[in-house]
C-alpha cells in the first residue's frame, strides 16, 4: 500500500488569505498546505480520499494519471468536497464511484445537481455517488476486477456525525473532535494513521495536538501522520522536533509505505 498526502492543511490552506505569519510567508515546501486530501494505492486500486477545492492543482502536481477506482468522502463541507467536478478528467478512464452517508450525500445532489440529473449535460463528470454506513463494510474495486474493503468509522466534527475510513492496516481520520467509545476497537492494529491535529490551542470542531497525541496513544499504531493543519500548528521543521518518535507532521507530497 502506498498513502500519498496530496493535501495536508485545513480549510483555508496555509499559506492563509491576507497572513504574513512566519508560517504563511515560509519559504520551506513542507510550510505550503494545501487542503486535506489523500490518495492510497492499494493491491492496484486506487482510492481517493476526499476531494477538496485544490484538487484539480494536487493531481497536477503528483504527475500521475490514472484511474480514480473511488472516492471517500468524509463529510460534506467545502474544503473536503469542492473539486469534485474536477474529477472530469479521470471519467476518460471509467465512471467514477463517490462513496459518502446519505446525508452527506444529499448535501452533494443539492450542491451540484447537474451531476446527478437524468439527462446529463455534455461533459459533466460522470459520479456514481453510493450511500455508506457507519460500522458496515463495504468493497471498492479497479476496472481488472481487484477489490479492497473498507469499514467507515464514526467520528464527531464537533457536534456534526461524519466518517474516518480504515482500508486495511491504514486509517484515515480527519476534522475529528471526539469518537465514540464503540469506534476505538475498529482502529486497533493499525500500521499507518493519518489523523488531523489542527493547533496547539484548543478548538470547537477540531482535535488540538495535545487532543490528537492523547488518541494516538490510545489507538498505539506504529506509525502516525497528523493533517488538517493550521498556520497555527507552527513551521513544521521545529513543529516535528517536538512530537514523539513515530509521529509526524504530514505535508504535500509525502509518500507512506506500509
Amino acid at each position: 500500500m502506498k498513502i500519498t498526502i496530496i493535501g495536508s492543511g485545513t480549510s483555508t490552506g496555509v499559506p492563509e488569505i491576507g497572513c504574513t505569519c512566519p508560517v504563511c510567508t515560509s519559504q520551506d515546501p513542507k510550510d505550503n498546505r494545501s487542503r486535506c486530501s489523500g490518495v492510497i494505492d492499494v493491491n492496484g486500486v486506487r482510492v481517493l480520499m476526499d476531494c477538496g477545492p485544490d484538487f484539480r492543482e494536487q493531481m497536477i502536481r503528483l504527475n500521475d494519471f490514472k484511474a480514480i477506482d473511488a472516492v471517500l468522502v468524509t463529510h460534506e463541507h467545502y474544503d473536503h468536497v469542492g473539486g469534485l467536478d474536477d474529477l472530469r478528467p479521470f471519467c476518460r478512464f471509467r465512471d467514477v464511484p463517490v462513496y459518502a452517508e446519505p446525508y452527506a450525500a444529499q448535501h452533494l445532489r443539492e450542491r451540484i445537481p447537474y451531476c446527478f440529473a437524468e439527462n446529463l449535460y455534455p461533459g459533466v463528470p460522470r459520479i456514481l455517488l453510493e450511500e455508506v454506513n457507519p460500522g458496515v463494510p463495504f468493497q471498492v474495486s479497479n476496472s481488472e476486477g481487484t477489490k479492497v474493503e473498507v469499514l467507515p468509522i464514526r467520528i464527531m466534527h464537533g457536534k456534526l456525525p461524519i466518517l474516518g475510513f480504515r482500508v486495511g492496516k491504514m486509517a484515515w481520520i480527519t476534522d475529528m473532535l471526539t469518537m465514540p467509545e464503540s469506534e476505538y476497537e475498529k482502529l486497533q492494529g493499525l500500521d499507518v494513521l493519518v489523523m488531523n491535529a489542527l493547533r496547539p490551542q484548543p478548538h470547537g470542531t477540531h482535535q488540538s495536538i495535545s487532543e490528537a497525541l492523547g488518541n494516538v496513544k490510545r489507538l498505539a499504531p506504529k506509525e502516525t501522520y497528523f493533517v488538517h493543519m493550521s498556520h497555527h500548528a507552527g513551521l513544521h521543521e521545529e513543529a516535528e522536533k517536538l512530537l514523539p518518535p513515530h509521529v509526524h507532521f504530514a505535508y504535500d507530497g509525502l509518500e507512506i509505505i506500509i
